[in-house]
């Protein structure tokens, strides 16, 4: 009689195909050698890639899926490989994004019993997942697999991780595969009530000065349209988070900026002067809201959102449509009356006539005496790129500049560490979203500080031949920490001063081409060459030390105390 059962290692890579992955990022080791031995035999079905640490893994499969919709994938071994990986799945999990992480584990039998590289990943991970678990028999893979892939793809998404011991590695099932459509009281997508939304168009179309802040979930519920066209309609002044930043065109009329610490002047202020506040798709993060007691006070807040632990946790709703929000928009849209509210308008634009003044026109056309900006930086790359490149920022001074300068046409083009503010971001995660979308150009903005967390996955690229563009805007500083330090502790840079090595030599030691620049006439010819490369490419900018991003709202301000400088 012919046997039909296969390993539980080969049932893993079986289950991965079957939810149509063909990328996976990882790093082997004992614990999960089998299946990387089946890997191994399907290495033309299913493409591994790796990389040089197990974060590096995670933030590649981060940039995966934020780059492409779909869910990242990452694969390591038991006690460090499992812990190394809790950083970019912490990551994920704060900023929705759809990841399924396997990890190996030492025998059923060990468990408990402090055996070789044995942690409690479980343990570890579960205030940091979506959701959990470990399999201790093969036969539990398909219906776990199909689980986890099922949780970290609906509702709101966000990481899952799946503890493999070895023995369920080793040991045989018959394999049948059924993608999850459905879990017991599990809810990811909350019935539409037509009734909120009714309450939300009144609200809106009686509004004087109406605003919409959008969030990621406009992205992660594929809205983008539908927010077009409500604004569109409506004549309501839209402004962005960080995370919602290329859901709507930078350069579209009614798209105001950015909220937030370092968002522009007008969008903040002006929240505490709009009578009705729309929140689409975000979570009123302390850093859009600064002081909540004093937050939009004077305004009925509408709040759309798929996430019911969300409504009313931080700022507190007078109506609140708990749903998909493409659906939901889709409900509100032909109960909005068409207005052009052309005097609020006016208002974000004197608001912007005032932080041009004082900050941009000197940002972007800084003197010639000075050095090379951070923003003059990104507006070179706006320039050459046409707004058509993904750009993945890392973590600092210069994420606000790339955030608060850089252009897009196209959704899904900013990829940044927010909710956790992760160092070494972004040269992972850059590789991950140019192997997800190798058809759009991809650029790396990282400080001198972030790149040196995660600088062992330029091993990466030179073995993948992934030709992303890495761009180090060095201040020899751990620049936003040493901004705080400036303003707030009496310039005492306590330990933010960066003694760097050559980061040139370093990227030519990988085979990538390089270049440094120190003055400002090379910054045009450089940022051009590197995006004609063909192959990856490393510039080294050397930019002013002591630049500072403004505007900036202090810790614990109202957002209407926003600086300008």
């Amino acid at each position: 009689m012919k046997n039909n059962k296969i390993s539980g290692a080969e049932a893993v890579i079986r289950c991965l195909l079957e939810e149509g992955v063909d990328l996976v990022y990882g790093y082997p080791g004992g614990a999960i050698m089998p299946v990387y031995d089946e890997l191994y035999k399907f290495k033309d079905e299913l493409h591994h890639v790796l990389v040089r640490h197990e974060q590096g893994a995670t933030h590649a499969a981060q940039g995966y899926a934020r780059a492409t919709g779909k869910v990242g994938v990452a694969i390591a071994t038991s006690g460090p490989g499992a812990t190394n990986l809790v950083t970019g799945i912490a990551d994920a999990q704060i900023d929705s994004t759809p990841m399924v992480c396997i990890t190996g584990q030492v025998g059923k039998h060990l468990l408990g019993s402090d055996a070789f590289q044995e942690t409690d990943i479980i343990g570890i991970s579960t205030p940091v997942t979506k959701w959990n678990y470990q399999i201790t028999e093969a036969s539990e893979i398909p219906e776990i697999i199909a689980k986890a892939f099922f949780i970290a793809k609906s509702g709101r998404p966000g990481p899952v991780l799946i503890d493999i011991t070895k023995n369920a590695q080793f040991d045989e099932l018959e394999f049948n595969y059924k993608k999850c459509t459905g879990i017991r009281s599990y809810n990811p997508k909350p019935t539409l009530n037509l009734e909120k939304v009714k309450e939300a168009a009144d609200l809106i179309n009686s509004a004087k000065k109406p605003y919409i802040i959008f969030g990621q979930g406009i992205i992660l519920g594929q809205a983008e349209a539908e927010l077009k066209i409500l604004i569109e309609k409506s004549g309501i002044p839209a402004a962005w988070t960080i995370l919602g930043l290329s859901a709507l065109p930078t350069d579209h009329p009614l798209n105001v900026g950015m909220l937030g610490m370092h968002g522009n002047y007008g969008p903040n202020v002006l929240t505490n002067e709009c009578d009705v506040l729309i929140a689409l798709g975000m979570r009123f993060d302390d850093r859009v809201t600064g002081n909540l007691a004093t937050y939009a006070k004077q305004a009925k807040v509408i709040h759309f959102e798929i996430d019911p632990s969300e409504i009313d946790k931080n700022v507190k709703t007078n109506v609140a449509v708990l749903a998909d929000v493409k659906e939901s928009l889709q409900a509100l849209i032909p109960l909005i009356e068409s207005k052009t509210h052309e005097s609020w308008h006016n208002e974000f634009k004197e608001k912007y006539k005032i932080e041009f003044e004082t900050v941009i026109k000197e940002e972007l056309t800084p003197s010639k005496n000075g050095g090379i900006s951070m923003g003059e930086t990104i507006e070179m790359i706006n320039k050459h790129s046409n707004g058509d490149a993904i750009i993945v920022s890392d973590v600092g001074q210069h994420q606000m500049f790339a955030c608060r300068y850089a252009k897009f046409n196209w959704t899904k083009s900013n990829i940044t560490s927010g909710g956790l503010g992760t160092m070494g971001f972004a040269l992972p995660a850059s590789i991950g979203a140019k192997m997800g979308m190798p058809n759009r150009e991809v650029v790396a903005i990282i400080g001198d500080g972030g790149f040196q967390m995660t600088i062992q996955e330029l091993g990466t690229i030179f073995q993948t031949k992934v030709p992303v563009k890495i761009v180090v805007l060095n201040n020899e500083f751990l620049g936003m920490v040493r901004q705080w330090q400036e303003l707030f502790f009496d310039s005492r840079y306590a330990s933010t001063i960066m003694t760097n090595p050559n980061f040139v030599a370093i990227a030519e030691g990988y085979h990538i081409k390089s270049k440094k620049i120190t003055k400002r006439e090379e910054l045009d010819g450089a940022v051009a060459e590197m995006l004609a490369s063909k192959d990856s490419y490393f510039l080294e900018v050397m930019v002013e030390k002591e630049n500072n991003v403004f505007p900036m709202i202090p810790t614990g301000a109202s957002v209407s105390d926003i600086r300008l400088k």
